[in-house]
């Protein structure tokens, strides 16, 4: 359950922290019901995203159905999220956000956590625990080293040959869920799942790929090989919620709303949503239980939705928003030059270019979008969206643009969406993009510094971040697209955001 804000604390820090014997005293806050000290689930990447969804419907499912079903919790590098919950007896809150108000709950599934960075040899060593059936991975896209260019691994990073190379310290994601599976097979080779919940095209399949080449670069024999295809699962999944990054403010917010001091609540939207593929190796929680999950053999069709409709809009109203000063994504999506190339990317480039699942309403999902992307409640801060640009980018641009382009049009919203990501966080020589768009982060800064070094002009500029092979062969070799992106990109240096929206609107 939950409970709605009264009167504001004055002296939060000062309140009890939150923990067992906090929570005895507010168990109306309980959300779904507590897991057992038995684990059953690996959890890999302990940020925000994770304990907002599928943490979250693991206690409702146990509501419901009991089972062995707690979570060992990995944080990939910092240990904050870890050691805190260690500190409140594995409590955390959920802070909902809504324009009718705001609602407060605890959950309470996770048992154990572990740090990736700090010890390795203990995450492999849960993999492999036979007593565990499934592994969860929220990393975001970055931090699967995909190559660009193919479906496999980034042969060009340094920590994914180490990995490989070396199998007593894994560092990468998939090194370790690699090396946890080759033990796991040691052990006597018990069933498991791998399930992706990053936001991902078919992610499920993906993560089997990239463990079966790293595997066998690894020197894996065949009937290790073998065991992998019979024995362990790799489910798509779409997952959907919008959730900000946890502040003081948020921490003093739960403090007001439940009368005690949570050092890492996460803030969310009401709404969720979670299509999972029904193919686990070793049994799950009764998930279907859980508010907004959905089992599907049509998870691919739903995160074409989610990826183009949610995501990629998500990413034009940020990067056009930071350019206009908007701190917030309400704040930027009421603006009408945003809202009105957000409706046009979608009507004409990003719906189109979608399969939709069988008896899915596009016209009542968009306009639920449009509601959630107005509410002032959850502040969700841009530069938070315009983050991992590069990676992101790739997941919702290549297929909407390149459908256009084929038929001989120019697909004038995408070709906006890359001038403007450009613009943020790789700036012609010149043109300062202000702070919320300083403040995004974008792992590929220096490569594309680096690619646009003796550009003299925003067409130049554009041309060498499309050539640079960040993009997908058939688009980077579409002049027509690159010349659009630089024309847009020169209005934005010289004319400001609003003027190259108006054009690409007008066009």
């Amino acid at each position: 359950m939950s409970r709605s804000a009264t009167s504001q604390s004055p002296n939060s820090r000062h309140l009890p922290r939150l923990s067992r014997a906090t929570l005895a005293g507010h168990r109306d806050l309980r959300i779904g019901a507590p897991a057992p000290e038995q684990t059953g689930i690996v959890h890999i990447g302990l940020a925000q995203f994770h304990r907002a969804l599928a943490a979250v419907a693991t206690a409702q499912a146990l509501a419901v159905e009991p089972g062995p079903w707690g979570i060992v919790g990995v944080a990939s590098h910092s240990p904050r999220v870890a050691n805190a919950l260690v500190e409140q007896d594995f409590l955390y809150s959920v802070l909902q956000l809504t324009p009718d108000g705001e609602q407060v709950g605890v959950v309470d599934v996770h048992r154990r956590t572990l740090v990736a960075a700090q010890d390795p040899a203990a995450v492999v060593a849960a993999i492999a625990d036979p007593a565990h059936k499934i592994v969860t991975l929220t990393v975001s896209e970055n931090g699967y080293r995909k190559d660009p260019e193919r479906v496999g691994l980034d042969l060009t990073d340094a920590e994914t040959l180490a990995d490989i190379a070396n199998p007593s310290a894994p560092t990468t994601t998939i090194g370790l869920i690699a090396r946890g599976l080759e033990r796991r097979y040691a052990q006597g080779g018990a069933p498991i799942t791998i399930l992706s919940c990053d936001n991902m095209q078919s992610a499920g399949t993906l993560t089997h790929a990239l463990v079966v080449e790293f595997l066998t670069r690894a020197g894996a024999d065949a009937p290790m090989l073998a065991w992998l295809g019979e024995s362990v699962t790799f489910p798509n999944a779409m997952v959907d919620r919008i959730v900000p990054a946890t502040t003081d403010a948020t921490r003093e917010h739960v403090a007001e709303l439940a009368g005690y001091w949570d050092e890492v609540p996460v803030p969310a939207e009401a709404f969720t949503m979670w299509v999972i593929e029904d193919k686990f190796a070793a049994g799950r929680p009764a998930w279907e239980h859980a508010k907004g999950v959905i089992f599907s053999d049509e998870v691919e069709k739903y995160e074409q939705v989610k990826l183009r409709l949610l995501n990629g809009s998500h990413s034009l109203i940020s990067y056009l928003g930071a350019l206009d000063g908007r701190e917030t994504i309400p704040a930027s999506r009421t603006q009408d030059f945003v809202e009105a190339c957000v409706r046009r990317a979608i009507e004409e480039e990003f719906l189109p270019s979608i399969d939709l699942p069988s008896g899915f309403d596009a016209g009542a999902y968009v306009d639920q979008l449009f509601v959630r992307w107005t509410n002032f409640a959850l502040g969700d801060l841009v530069a938070r969206v315009g983050s991992d640009g590069s990676a992101k980018i790739l997941q919702r641009v290549p297929v909407p643009a390149l459908r256009l382009l084929r038929q001989g049009k120019m697909p004038q919203q995408m070709a906006l969406l890359v001038a403007a990501w450009i613009a943020c966080v790789c700036p012609p020589r010149g043109f300062v993009p202000g702070p919320i768009a300083e403040a995004m982060v974008e792992p590929k800064r220096d490569f594309l510094a680096a690619a646009t070094a003796g550009a003299t002009s925003p067409a130049e500029h554009a041309r060498a971040v499309m050539t640079s092979g960040l993009f997908p062969q058939e688009l980077a070799e579409r002049e027509e697209f690159t010349a659009r992106v630089g024309e847009l990109l020169d209005l934005i240096v010289r004319d400001g955001v609003r003027a190259a929206a108006a054009q690409a609107l007008g066009a």
